[in-house]
């Protein structure tokens, strides 16, 4: 098992950046693949970025590709999440995932272990 703790999300304007970040303990972090997920009220989960073991690869909802980047650092067992160019419908609250098995990235029952959660609020 590993635990996860989000924190950086905050509220920013419109056009404004964030960075999340993401610590991780337990078990062996370069073990796991990450990902990054948001959830607006009312509404699933959706995936927002992922991340390989090892950092090589990363993907993106198209929603936030160009805007935000996924990076790790193994050796403090941490992933990040920089979002720049912020929008309205950006706001919502952002979890961090980890992914032990070698399923794809956008199905929630991959992941073995989330975060609680960090809020991020866009204003225009």
């Amino acid at each position: 098992q590993v635990q996860l703790v989000e924190s950086g999300g905050g509220v920013v304007q419109a056009g404004g950046s964030l960075r999340l970040t993401c610590a991780a303990s337990g078990r062996t972090f370069s073990n796991y693949a990450m990902s990054w997920f948001r959830q607006f009220p009312g509404k699933e989960r959706e995936f927002v970025a992922a991340i390989s073991r090892i950092g090589v690869s990363t993907y993106y909802a198209d929603s936030v590709k160009g805007r935000f980047t996924i990076s790790r650092a193994n050796a403090k067992n941490t992933v990040y999440l920089q979002m720049n160019n912020l929008k309205p419908e950006d706001t919502a609250v952002y979890y961090c995932a980890a992914k032990y098995s070698s399923g794809s990235y956008l199905v929630e029952s991959e992941y073995s272990d989330w975060g609680q959660g960090t809020q991020v609020a866009v204003s225009s």
